[in-house]
């Protein structure tokens, strides 16, 4: 009898599965054939236009201020470094850094400040609490500390990008940004994750869900109309989007008790009416890490 009464569990659970295997199946089946049918619509559309590169747009840039927003604790061994490549190729007229660090993390706040004293493009901001907290409750702070910049200066940015302490950035990502923002409540890049020599298995699995998620899934949501969720590098809000979020949760834009902060955004924007753009091109700027 226990002999049976297992087999019959068994058969039940694996038919409950195949049910729910066969559900992803056909989702996974339907964004194929929506983003090969985008493609093939596209290339039947415009047989002979070249790749769009936004080196080559004949429009001018935007003005307008873009502020970039780095959370980092325990980034000594890497902060320095991305701060002194992002400041040697972003290729935009006006923007800055606002670097979010702990109190009890000196390690990182001395490397931050090694680089802001050199660049007044740089701004080291200690939170008052120590860490870790979530990178969302860090990015308040970040928000905090741009408000009392702008009242100071009198200066509001056209946007707030989001990069990690890791990240390589494209010289051009700013550009596009202040070009999408006009008409954008979002903008996301496609990141393009590095490989790890040292971790084949589970950087191989990192850069496969990169490489599906930024390469088709956003394309097939925007040609939806769905929202996207941010991946929290590469992207960049509109600064009244942000100030509109934050009005609506006393003052944070930034969910602090949530660890995926970057989707919840990124859908909170949806849910609010706004727009986001993907630009998912080949030949367009992308975010590295």
């Amino acid at each position: 009898m226990l002999i049976t009464a297992i087999d019959t569990i068994a058969r039940e659970a694996t038919l409950f599965a195949a049910i729910w295997f066969l559900v992803g199946g056909i989702d996974d089946l339907l964004v194929d054939l929506i983003y090969f049918s985008r493609r093939a619509y596209l290339q039947l559309l415009f047989p002979f236009r070249p790749p769009t590169d936004v080196s080559t747009l004949a429009t001018p840039v935007p003005s307008g201020r873009i502020v970039i927003f780095v959370a980092a604790w325990d980034e000594a061994g890497v902060i320095g470094r991305m701060l002194r490549t992002a400041l040697a190729r972003f290729e935009h007229d006006d923007y800055r850094i606002y670097v979010g660090t702990y109190p009890n993390d000196p390690a990182t706040i001395a490397a931050v400040a090694e680089v802001a004293e050199l660049d007044q493009r740089v701004r080291l901001v200690i939170g008052g609490v120590p860490g870790p907290t979530t990178k969302a409750d860090c990015l308040n702070a970040l928000w905090r500390a741009l408000l009392r910049d702008e009242a100071a200066e009198g200066v509001a940015p056209l946007g707030i990008a989001l990069h990690d302490a890791e990240d390589i950035v494209h010289p051009l990502e700013l550009q596009v940004y202040a070009r999408w923002l006009q008409h954008c409540a979002t903008v996301q890049l496609p990141v393009l994750p590095l490989p790890h020599p040292r971790s084949r298995f589970v950087a191989g699995h990192y850069c496969d869900e990169f490489a599906e998620a930024h390469a088709k899934v956003l394309v097939v949501r925007q040609a939806l109309g769905a929202g996207l969720p941010l991946a929290g590098v590469g992207c960049a809000i509109r600064r009244d989007v942000l100030d509109g979020i934050a009005a609506a949760r006393g003052g944070a834009p930034f969910d602090a008790t949530s660890l995926t902060e970057d989707y919840e955004l990124g859908l909170t924007i949806s849910a609010r009416g706004a727009g986001c753009a993907s630009r998912a091109s080949p030949n367009g700027p992308a975010a590295r890490r």
